[in-house]
């Protein structure tokens, strides 16, 4: 398919969506109510939950991201051969692309969009926790794809949430093309142990923000609380405060963080400043806790926050606030993670605040895509070899 009738299969799958509204309402509060029953955790029920803005957004979605530019086809590079030929390199869909991620239904919309509008086909395993609101999802998209003319079989989802299924899908080489899970560590590590596919790998989101001695404390404050409580449940949260011993007013930063309704937990140094601070143990520095609790650490300058960093960071999005621009500077050469920011919150880790539509994930790996995976991150490329009658002598 072109690039506009993929475009209008997309909108088509986006009006579907908004017409099914009350149906997806409906099957996603079974899904909810079934969570509370099994005691999932506030953020686990938060990334579950649907309501008549969220359904709207991920409709909307659909519709931005059949709105940008078609990348199969896109010429990346062209060059002259030594021998004459025209060397031409241009996008191509990866192929047959699976998904196997938990409890977040907005990824049934973001993937199947982000797949088709790069000409791939998924399939897309979701967790048991979103079964009823995955199935309403998929089958609303797929009737509107269907009406647009494309082939619904192009965005599968399993049928079954039998754990052999994810093994099928991991064995599945020469089927499928690339797997891509999203969830957490047990379900991504167990991914990448039995894989014979190439896996896109999201690790966790054990975000940093470092606060320099050079920070405004205005804007560290703001930035501060705003990474850690606007939303705790996503992947972008920070998780790990870092704070120059030099800094002047890390009390105000630990007070703010405790008066918005955040646990601290932090070493000696932060107990004195912060009395409601709770002490941190090790394996806080390596926990996501996708709630409102956080790490604290006074650091030795640039150097300490640059160690803690590399020891504990799972490579996802680390900042740094300072009005020191070598500080900066230094921060995002030496920080190796998928995303490195100054002066702003890690909130912003997110493909479509950085302009790329909705994503399928932030990839924390190296290979073959790095920070949000969109539709560029959906394909690979192919040479084209145009020639006058060249042989090689």
């Amino acid at each position: 398919m072109n690039g506009q009738a993929k475009a209008a299969a997309l909108h088509a799958a986006a009006d579907a969506l908004r017409a099914d509204a009350d149906t997806i309402l409906a099957a996603n509060t079974l899904d909810c109510d079934a969570g509370a029953a099994r005691g999932l955790s506030s953020a686990m029920l938060d990334r579950l939950r649907l309501d008549p803005a969220r359904l709207g957004a991920i409709a909307d979605s659909v519709d931005a991201v059949a709105d940008l530019p078609d990348p199969v086809g896109e010429e990346i590079d062209r060059r002259i051969a030594p021998a004459g030929m025209v060397l031409r390199r241009v996008r191509v869909p990866i192929g047959v692309i699976g998904i196997i991620y938990e409890s977040r239904p907005n990824v049934t919309i973001d993937a199947a969009a982000l797949c088709v509008r790069s000409g791939n086909a998924v399939i897309l395993r979701g967790g048991s926790e979103a079964v009823h609101s995955n199935r309403a999802l998929h089958s609303s998209f797929t009737r509107g794809l269907a009406r647009a003319g494309m082939d619904a079989d192009a965005v599968q989802l399993v049928p079954t949430q039998d754990r052999d299924a994810v093994g099928a899908m991991l064995a599945a080489s020469g089927g499928i093309d690339l797997i891509i899970p999203r969830g957490g560590k047990s379900l991504v590590a167990r991914v990448q142990a039995d894989a014979r596919v190439p896996v896109l790998a999201h690790l966790d989101g054990i975000c940093h923000s470092f606060v320099h001695a050079a920070a405004n404390p205005d804007m560290a404050r703001a930035i501060v609380v705003n990474a850690k409580l606007r939303r705790t449940g996503i992947c972008g949260a920070m998780e790990t405060l870092l704070i120059d011993r030099d800094y002047p007013d890390s009390a105000t930063l630990l007070a703010a963080l405790v008066d918005g309704g955040c646990e601290v937990r932090g070493d000696d140094m932060v107990l004195e400043l912060e009395p409601r601070a709770v002490s941190v143990s090790d394996e806080d520095w390596d926990t996501e806790y996708l709630d409102a609790i956080v790490s604290v650490a006074l650091v030795a300058g640039l150097d300490g926050a640059l160690a803690h960093i590399a020891a504990h960071s799972s490579g996802h999005t680390d900042a740094i606030i300072t009005d020191d621009p070598a500080a900066a500077a230094r921060f995002q050469t030496e920080v190796d993670s998928a995303i490195v920011m100054v002066n702003a919150s890690s909130q912003f880790a997110d493909g479509g605040e950085f302009g790329l539509g909705a994503e399928i994930g932030i990839a924390t790996g190296r290979l073959h895509a790095r920070g949000p995976v969109a539709l560029e991150g959906l394909t690979t490329y192919k040479w084209l070899v145009e020639g006058t009658g060249q042989v090689r002598t």
